[in-house]
């Protein structure tokens, strides 16, 4: 009976002591969303047992002209005193994680509260997301970080992204290689050896100004031969002009048409910026 007694009481210490390192760990991450852009010290962060350990993510946004909001587990994400943000969106958020837990932090459309992209973020994985980058326009969302360029007067130049790559086409690769050209003459105005899925490529300006459009032909990589099938792939763009936008950030989609695949260059983020 004795024994019971004692096994009873040293459980219940035990159930006690658990959910009051749940309830420690939960202030701790209200703490940190509530703070936003300040940082943590080590006196706001304890861990309390060995299945923890710190966690710290580094968010650098660009919004526009929606208003967007960060939830961290389901709560706004404080910057700069507001929970909903614009244009430049730069925080870092620090945490403890427990294993066997995860994380949430969303990205949502602030008026219509539609979820925009969500990340998982948990004890093993956490290194994955040390630093966060996005771009949120009205017709695409992207993870990736861009400088809108500074082009000299008297010179155009294009710069380029395949996000969703292989998607209709069934390619493999993770980059293409593109080569830009004049419609109606065919000369060449830029070689670009690396047009990826996740980062823009480096500008290539080109002092040559023409009214007209141009083709973007797109090879595999160190090659003449297209990136998938056999015929000619080629992207059709108006060109960049002096007095106005004269560089142009292209996002290129694979696209269904007509039950065909094809490379589409309509999007420029660029204004946006």
């Amino acid at each position: 009976m004795k024994s019971n007694i004692l096994e009873f009481l040293n459980e219940n210490k035990r159930k006690i002591a658990k959910t009051i390192s749940i309830m420690a760990k939960n202030i701790i991450t209200f703490s940190v969303i509530a703070m936003g852009l300040f940082s943590c010290t080590d006196e706001t962060l304890q861990l309390n047992d060995a299945d923890q350990k710190y966690g710290e993510v580094n968010i650098k946004g660009y919004s526009n002209p929606d208003l967007l909001q960060l939830r961290f587990n389901g709560e706004p994400v404080v910057i700069g005193g507001a929970t909903s943000y614009t244009n430049n969106i730069l925080t870092q958020l620090k945490f403890v994680l427990d294993n066997g837990e995860n994380n949430l932090l969303g990205i949502y459309n602030s008026n219509t509260g539609k979820e925009i992209k969500t990340f998982n973020i948990n004890y093993d994985n956490i290194d994955q997301y040390k630093t966060i980058n996005f771009i949120s326009l009205p017709t695409i969302f992207l993870q990736t970080s861009v400088t809108k360029p500074t082009v000299n007067l008297g010179r155009v130049g294009f710069e380029f992204i395949f996000p969703n790559l292989g998607e209709f086409s069934g390619s493999s690769l993770q980059n293409v290689k593109g080569i830009l050209k004049r419609e109606s003459s065919g000369a060449v105005l830029a070689t670009y050896d690396n047009i990826g899925k996740n980062t823009f490529t480096e500008l290539k300006p080109t002092i040559t100004y023409f009214t007209g459009n141009v083709l973007l032909e797109l090879y595999k990589p160190n090659s003449l031969d297209p990136y998938a099938g056999t015929p000619l792939i080629t992207v059709k763009m108006s060109t960049a002009y002096i007095n106005n936008n004269r560089a142009k950030l292209i996002v290129l989609q694979e696209v269904m048409e007509n039950g065909m695949w094809t490379v589409k260059g309509d999007i420029d983020i660029a204004p946006y910026l």
